[in-house]
């Protein structure tokens, strides 16, 4: 059962970071507009340390670095999830997947370099060399995440592997790769509230969304809109919970993060 946790007060608005993805606007939608927050966007991988550095009091942190950060509270208003395919964390690569033996990472999630090790293990048995991206010394697959997905999809490469679809083989849970989580002692007064009606707006508006955000970055509207309606899921319920503390036992079985993992702290009163 998951802890809840009751925090103090503070006067001063209340500081929220966002990953920057397509994925994340119907989760942001109309809160630039609210007197009581101030709002930035980031690549998930910092928001970690935006955390740490007391920048912000409550982020849509990878659900990996929960676990790498005291005193965090998961604020469940919503998230980034995925029941089957989630069409941006994929794996590319230029032989069968149980053939690889370096790969290439995109490093901008911490979550999804996370769940590509466990995957790997778990499902194909095997233990690739993981390296950044950028400093790889060989081609021959690639862990991508994002817009540049299908934006900037790479060619050559035909053997593919859908994380989030593998981890539902696997497991029979939905995936969460990014959960609004809150830094303990900060009372969040009524955002968790203004984050639920956020989501709900944004999904009320995702037409508006595709025109907005997902065509001028390259998407195609029929992908964008399958994407954000039908391929990603927002409501964090216990069953998404319950994935996260799987995946978490999980990253500690391979020695992702310390043995055993920490419970997962609720954020209410």
């Amino acid at each position: 059962m998951s802890e809840r946790v009751n925090v103090g007060s503070e006067k001063r608005p209340i500081r929220l970071a966002s990953v920057s993805y397509l994925n994340a606007k119907p989760l942001i939608y109309g809160l630039e507009s609210s007197d009581d927050l101030q709002i930035a966007l980031d690549v998930p991988s910092r928001l970690l340390e935006d955390l740490q550095e007391d920048w912000f009091d409550i982020a849509l942190l990878p659900v990996i670095d929960y676990q790498r950060m005291e005193n965090l509270c998961v604020v469940p208003a919503g998230g980034i999830g995925s029941e089957e395919q989630t069409l941006t964390v994929r794996i590319f690569s230029k032989r069968p997947i149980e053939q690889i033996q370096t790969l290439a990472c995109d490093t901008d999630s911490h979550t999804s370099v996370a769940l590509a090790r466990i995957i790997l293990a778990e499902k194909f048995h095997i233990h690739p060399e993981l390296v950044p991206l950028d400093r790889a010394k060989t081609d021959d697959a690639r862990l991508l995440i994002g817009d540049k997905v299908i934006c900037e999809e790479p060619q050559g490469f035909p053997h593919q592997l859908d994380l989030g679809e593998a981890w539902r083989q696997l497991t029979g849970l939905p995936f969460v790769f990014a959960v609004w989580t809150a830094r303990g002692g900060v009372d969040l007064r009524n955002v968790p509230e203004q984050l639920e009606r956020a989501k709900n707006e944004g999904l009320a508006h995702v037409e508006e969304i595709i025109e907005r955000f997902a065509v001028p970055r390259g998407w195609p509207a029929d992908i964008a809109r399958r994407y954000l309606t039908h391929h990603l899921q927002f409501d964090i319920g216990e069953r998404e919970l319950e994935g996260v503390r799987l995946f978490h036992e999980l990253a500690a079985k391979y020695g992702l993060i310390d043995a055993p993992p920490k419970p997962l702290r609720i954020y209410g009163s």
